[in-house]
């Protein structure tokens, strides 16, 4: 079922969600799952990558997620972890677009909502050609949204959280394509990872390749929501480092997707993911789902 399709609107696909925050989260998981891949979840005895990351939601309740969710928040995890040098420039967080000095920031930087995703941050090129008056309303957006409706995917770590926003620097590639480097760790080590490419304009439009922790390409891997590559793009020389920092930033999770940014030879931290498309994709092909389900050793319940 293309439920995108029946409701095209991601603000009313939300605004449902919110409306059946009564319901029981396995519940609205469970129909979720349903609708959005197909399958039937199986709470008792999780197979699948994507059922396992329905359990994590609903029984893995680590407190430290909440901060590691928060993209200004985070940043203290990685400081705490030695990596502090790895952290992309931050010019402040804020509770409303009218405590920011747009005057004091330079030509070009990236503001995003500390709780949001790939669609809640805005990219400014020109500072000068900006509509000042969209973007703030875009960011009034954001800070507004409700600290006590769950999270639409039931994600807790996400709830009775204050919406913010960062800015932080606009980072670029000699080369013109930043690639983005997502690594699946489980109990602190690398499984795989994929690479993205040619997605500034469009996350649509995006490529990925996904590669095993030995650097091998994994041929015909993919997800649904991303086109697979057609050609293979090289790996950078800090590919190494960056398993390293992923491993270390994931040692204390079942666990976490760990993102990363190779800017003309720097290694810069993209963000922590514990629900990789909050469990909702389809693995090309579908058997991948499984295999990646035998990485994820899940935790007793009341393991944190």
């Amino acid at each position: 079922m293309n439920y995108k399709k029946i409701i095209s609107s991601r603000t009313l696909r939300i605004k449902i969600m919110q409306a059946l925050s009564f319901l029981p989260d396995s519940m609205i998981i469970k129909l979720q799952y349903k609708i959005k891949t197909g399958h039937t979840l199986h709470l008792k005895n999780p197979v699948r990558y994507t059922e396992k990351l329905q359990w994590y939601k609903l029984n893995y309740k680590n407190p430290v997620l909440k901060d590691c969710v928060d993209k200004y928040n985070v940043r203290k995890y990685v400081e705490d972890h030695t990596l502090k040098n790895i952290l992309n420039e931050c010019y402040g967080v804020f509770n409303s677009p009218e405590e920011i000095d747009f005057g004091g920031l330079p030509d070009k930087f990236v503001c995003k909502d500390t709780l949001g995703g790939g669609s809640t941050s805005v990219i400014v090129v020109d500072k000068n050609n900006v509509n000042l008056a969209e973007l703030k309303n875009t960011m009034q957006r954001w800070v507004d949204e409700p600290t006590d409706k769950k999270h639409p995917g039931r994600e807790w770590p996400y709830d009775n959280q204050k919406h913010r926003i960062i800015i932080e620097k606009f980072l670029e590639q000699d080369n013109g394509d930043l690639a983005d480097f997502k690594f699946f760790c489980f109990n602190g080590r690398v499984k795989c990872f994929y690479v993205r490419t040619d997605y500034a304009k469009s996350h649509d439009s995006g490529k990925m390749a996904f590669f095993n922790r030995n650097k091998e390409l994994l041929n015909g891997v993919g997800m649904d929501y991303c086109n697979t590559a057609t050609e293979v793009p090289e790996l950078v020389p800090e590919i190494e480092q960056m398993i390293l920092y992923a491993e270390k930033l994931s040692e204390d999770f079942p666990h976490v997707r760990v993102d990363f940014y190779d800017v003309n030879g720097r290694v810069i931290f993209g963000e922590l993911t514990f629900y990789n498309a909050s469990g909702y994709m389809k693995f090309i092909p579908d058997e991948f789902d499984k295999e990646l389900g035998k990485e994820f050793i899940l935790p007793r319940k009341d393991e944190k």
